[in-house]
């Protein structure tokens, strides 16, 4: 991790990660990269309810409400995929590996019920790939505190 100061952010600044990473896309920026990707993470933060509850590793979370939700897959690659699928109410999912952010803007995390998720979730076809090591979520805090119930 650097020392270097980051620079304060412009007083207008009200750009998400997401927002930096399409400006990128779009071609708008060559690259997303400090000082913006962290005026951005800062900025997300400010967005949270003053009682926001901070994931913490092995915390347990029920979500309130059938939702799509987006997943990642593992592969011994250098490759990271990504799909979509409904997590039911009442379905569990435990968070992953301690943050160096103790107010962390978003958690790696788990299905508790990890193999009846993954074969709902993930395609037979990614399953069965002799490269493939999983899946997981990557969950927005503020969709944390909104759409699920923390329980462990």
């Amino acid at each position: 991790m650097s020392n270097m100061k980051i620079p304060p952010a412009p007083p207008d600044w009200n750009k998400t990660i997401s927002d930096l990473i399409a400006e990128m896309n779009s071609g708008l920026r060559k690259n997303v990269g400090s000082p913006e990707i962290d005026w951005a993470r800062d900025y997300e933060r400010g967005l949270l309810p003053p009682d926001a509850k901070f994931p913490k590793e092995d915390d347990v979370y029920e979500a309130l409400e059938d939702m799509e939700i987006e997943f990642l897959t593992s592969w011994a690659a250098p490759y990271t995929g990504s799909g979509k699928a409904i997590l039911k109410k009442g379905e569990r999912i435990r968070a992953k590996g301690s943050s160096v952010d103790p107010r962390p803007i978003g958690a790696y995390l788990e299905a508790v019920d990890y193999p009846a998720l993954e074969e709902r979730m993930v395609p037979s076809s990614e399953r069965k790939n002799g490269k493939y090591r999983g899946f997981y979520f990557f969950i927005k805090t503020l969709d944390l505190n909104r759409r699920f119930r923390l329980i462990e």
